[in-house]
């Protein structure tokens, strides 16, 4: 019965972190407003050169996480 008990509390404890996870990132579609209420997180691209793939993770006014991918330019500089 213990290990029962056990079992449902890790399952329970698992399926609340798995509800505030982001889903898998998706494409950036700029026809689709985002719904931003708070930056978590953004792909550092300050020293890649030319256009780089970029992440965004944000929270909803909801309260749900979302991941977007979109392309950004690198902001590079070369010393001659």
């Amino acid at each position: 019965m213990k290990t029962l008990i056990s079992l449902f509390l890790t399952l329970a404890a698992t399926s609340a972190l798995a509800a505030n996870e982001p889903a898998a990132a998706t494409p950036y579609n700029p026809a689709q407003p985002l719904d931003i209420a708070k930056v978590v997180s953004v792909t550092d691209t300050a020293t890649a050169c030319g256009v780089v793939p970029a992440t965004m993770e944000y929270v909803d006014h909801q309260g749900q996480t979302h991941r977007v991918t979109y392309e950004v330019m690198g902001n590079c500089t070369t010393d001659l």
